[in-house]
């Protein structure tokens, strides 16, 4: 399974709760918090739904 690595890059006051919820499932709380993930449809999911909060890489 390849792996993808979810870098935190913008603060998430002033959004939704549910896109406060989905970053919290992914583990990331501060900005600058880099977290590895399998690329799994669910994660990719919710990546896709905080895209515009986080950086993905391949790692």
């Amino acid at each position: 399974m390849a792996k993808i690595k979810v870098t935190k890059v913008k603060s998430a006051i002033n959004r939704t709760k549910r896109q406060k919820q989905t970053l919290e499932a992914l583990g990331l709380r501060k900005i600058g918090q880099v977290v590895e993930h399998d690329a799994t449809p669910n994660i990719l999911g919710m990546v896709k739904k905080v895209e515009h909060l986080v950086s993905v890489e391949e790692a």
